[in-house]
């Protein structure tokens, strides 16, 4: 079973194994292309980017998403930035700097071969999206410019204001558009994959439901890649559109698909706070704002509830400044989230009281504002400064706003190998729906990065190579396994609308949300991981008993497409849960509450867990198989994370 595992990842110099294993592949040659059909599924940067340059290339794209237009899918949504190891600032940068960076940052549980071709690709995607006319700021000369992100000493990140994800899915949208319009590329929109269609053990296609007339068909093709994004909305409430899901690749993951660091999850420092318990999901301020915002609470719990402009200055406590003075603001995600716990933990949150505990810290632009003018700050963050004030109510030019880490990224996702293939010939994952470069944390403006690199540079490449390897047999529409397969979906469609319970998809994801959040979140334990285990089954074996779907399936039914993404979620939160206890260690955000160093960092066990965990599906949820991927490190070699 462990020679399931196989990497792919190219050995020798590592600066040019991706170039090695490049020129190593095989080709399929123009005219040939035009004979092959590959399936897209999502149109975020990975998706979008992909589909438009197979169409690019010649190939028969069909592309799918849920959304009533590929533009709106979820990538549209970042907001900070995207690194590339360019170096216009002058200030050290390079390609082993970004490579170096990822690693330490990721917490060293990622493969180094893919994040080396992530730095080096970087460049590559920045010169693509200046060619198709994204605006990223520049500066007074007209040089593109660059700013400052977490757990990096250098500015690398390109940006278009507080719209950076908008700005890079237009451009890969209008390119998607072009092949749409030549014909090369077939667009499906309000199209919600249900399943993957195998065949022979190999990946030929999927089963989808149309979104409007609840049509239940298969489609065929020679490839499938999945470009899907993450389960952040696991946790229910979190930075992810409400309609975000894992359906896709929890479906592939049932046919057969590893599904890797299931427990991997980031948590987002800088996000509204939530307000009271009627929320669907929270609000992303961009880590952008870390650049010139201040982060601080009261040092005492009886100033906490008083106007943070009647605080003196000797009365706040700048704890990320106090503990980490080499980064201060600027540490990685993970530890700006566990340190706005630990305050909040220990009484000293502001904000509204939920539960007993006021869960906000302060995000202060009173010294920029005073070093720099308003007129710079809102040039620079004008549209997140108008956004916090349409949500709260508060002038942040004014008064600071206040912030608390809530889900927004996934590290965990679809074992890849090098080429982005699955443990299921033929079905690929690209960006977030993959686990392959971020290791345990996400360094922000990373997401983008990968996105594009997948879609843009590596895709077209690897895609090829598969094809022109594969002898594939003849499949249609008619063969036993596609009809089976659609069986299948109708058979479970039938099943969530014929429960007639009381409770409403609404309610099972809220609570199971809860479960994972306050077990499986920012802080584990044992103890916690082992009650969640006993409880999520029990909640999904009432689910199946007590979920109430109106309407029917032939026609738009929002509410049976939340049953059926939350019966997912039932089955993928306990993976995650099974996921954290075995992994017995502390690790990026991962904070297990029995490894803890005497300064209240992470405490990492590489002897025994310097892997990444890729879990098979059984066919029982409570038994899946942990295979186990040995990580090993020859240019960034492991040591204790320090940003002191």
């Amino acid at each position: 079973m462990q020679s399931r595992l196989d990497s792919k990842a190219p050995s020798g110099p590592i600066e040019t194994r991706w170039d090695r294993h490049r020129f190593g592949m095989k080709l399929v040659n123009p005219a040939n292309r035009r004979k092959y059909k590959i399936i897209v599924v999502g149109t975020g940067l990975a998706g979008g980017a992909g589909a438009a340059s197979l169409g690019e290339m010649g190939y028969n794209v069909l592309s799918f998403c849920y959304q009533d237009s590929p533009r709106r899918a979820h990538s549209i949504a970042a907001q900070g930035g995207i690194n590339a190891a360019k170096n216009y600032k002058n200030d050290g940068d390079s390609i082993h700097r970004l490579f170096y960076d990822t690693v330490k940052g990721g917490d060293f549980r990622a493969r180094e071969s893919n994040v080396h071709r992530l730095a080096e690709l970087s460049v590559n995607i920045i010169d693509q999206c200046v060619a198709q006319g994204v605006p990223f700021a520049r500066e007074y000369g007209g040089l593109l410019d660059n700013r400052s992100f977490g757990g990096a000493q250098v500015s690398r990140t390109f940006y278009a204001r507080g719209q950076t994800g908008q700005q890079l899915l237009l451009g890969a949208y209008q390119a998607l558009a072009r092949q749409i319009e030549a014909g090369t590329v077939k667009s499906f929109p309000r199209t919600e994959m249900l399943d993957v269609i195998v065949v022979d053990g190999v990946a030929r296609g999927i089963v989808t439901r149309d979104m409007v007339s609840g049509k239940v068909e298969a489609h065929v093709a020679d490839a499938v890649v999945l470009a899907t994004g993450g389960y952040g909305n696991a946790f229910f409430l979190s930075t992810n559109a409400i309609g975000c899901n894992a359906t896709a690749v929890w479906r592939a993951h049932k046919k057969g698909a590893f599904f890797a660091n299931p427990c991997f999850t980031q948590i987002h420092p800088t996000c509204i706070p939530a307000g009271g318990d009627y929320q669907s999901k929270l609000t992303l301020m961009s880590e952008s704002l870390r650049n010139d915002g201040r982060v601080w609470v009261p040092k005492s719990a009886g100033d906490c509830g008083r106007d943070p402009a009647e605080i003196a200055e000797k009365d706040r406590d700048y704890y990320l400044e106090r503990l980490y003075p080499s980064f201060g603001n600027l540490v990685p995600r993970d530890i700006a989230s566990r340190r706005a716990k630990m305050v909040c933990d220990e009484g000293r949150g502001v904000g509204t009281e939920l539960e007993g505990v006021r869960r906000g810290v302060y995000l202060d632009f009173r010294d920029s504002i005073k070093r720099l003018g308003e007129a710079k700050i809102r040039e620079r963050y004008g549209n997140l400064f108008e956004m916090y004030e349409r949500i709260t109510g508060e002038n942040p030019y004014k008064t600071p706003m206040r912030i608390y880490p809530a889900s927004h990224y996934t590290m965990g996702g679809l074992w890849v190998d090098y080429n982005l293939m699955t443990t299921i010939p033929g079905c690929f994952a690209a960006g977030e729906a993959n686990f392959s470069d971020h290791g345990a944390n996400r360094l922000g403006a990373s997401a983008l990065m990968q996105g594009l690199a997948d879609g843009y540079f590596v895709l077209p490449y690897v895609l090829g190579n598969y094809l022109a390897s594969a002898k594939l047999a003849s499949v249609d529409e008619g063969h036993i396994e596609v009809k089976k397969a659609v069986a299948d979906v109708e058979e479970r469609i039938e099943k969530l609308l014929s429960i007639g319970g009381e409770r409403t998809p609404d309610s099972f994801h809220r609570e199971l949300g809860n479960i994972i959040w306050n077990n499986c979140g920012m802080a584990r334990s044992a103890q916690g991981l082992e009650g969640a285990l006993a409880r999520i089954p029990a909640l999904r074996e009432e689910f199946w008993q007590n979920l109430k779907v109106t309407g029917t399936g032939e026609s738009l039914n929002q509410t049976l497409e939340k049953a059926g993404r939350v019966a997912d979620f039932m089955e993928l939160g306990e993976l995650m849960c099974r996921d954290a206890l075995a992994r017995d260690e502390s690790c990026g955000c991962h904070y297990r509450e029995e490894h803890v160093t005497e300064e209240g960092e992470a405490a990492r066990n590489d002897s025994e867990y310097q892997y990444v965990a890729a879990w098979e599906h059984t066919g029982d949820l409570s038994k899946p198989t942990l295979h186990k991927e040995a990580l090993e490190f020859e240019y960034v070699l492991p040591v204790a994370r320090s940003y002191k």
